[in-house]
């Protein structure tokens, strides 16, 4: 009997994608076959590029990520119910990053109701890494759009994204 492929998704607005993004997605492409990066619409959070341009430059950034982990890895934008899409992809596993224990309570939440939703459908948490663990695309940003140097936090082709949203919200 063939082993079933095993399927994850790592869900998020990646507005843009940093280098905590990066690390989550490597460590938990090794604990599945197929790593499905959902990048959602969320248009409730105002995301500064639209949502093909995260996806784009998302899959442009983990290309190398998945030669490096040999995990086949997948950008696919979502506007759905996360269970639904997660149903949709043939996943069976939702991989969530921690960074602070603030993040801990609203992610305990979302995984209760997404289990509630779904039960055959869990998620797995990981921690951030100690060296990304302050890492947030807000913060990331507002540095930029402050001027300051953001590429400790983001990969390079972030950070020309980055450069060129903040001179596009400078100009008159």
């Amino acid at each position: 009997m063939a082993a079933r492929e095993k399927i994850g998704v790592y869900p998020g607005t990646f507005d843009p994608i940093t280098n905590g993004h990066l690390d989550i997605i490597a460590r938990g492409a090794k604990l599945v076959d197929r790593l499905v990066v959902a990048v959602a619409a969320s248009s409730g959070k105002n995301p500064v590029a639209e949502l093909d341009e995260r996806v784009a430059l998302t899959r442009e950034v983990l290309a190398e990520t998945a030669q490096e982990t040999g995990t086949i890895i997948e950008v696919r934008p979502f506007s759905t119910l996360l269970v639904q899409f997660t149903r949709e992809v043939g996943a069976s596993v939702i991989l969530r990053g921690l960074r602070a224990i603030s993040d801990f309570d609203f992610e305990f939440q979302l995984a209760g109701m997404n289990y509630r939703l779904d039960p055959s459908i869990e998620t797995v948490f990981l921690m951030a890494s100690e060296r990304h663990q302050f890492i947030s695309s807000r913060f990331v940003k507002e540095i930029a759009l402050l001027g300051g140097d953001v590429s400790s936090f983001v990969p390079p082709l972030t950070e020309r994204h980055l450069d060129a949203w903040v001179k596009k919200q400078r100009e008159p």
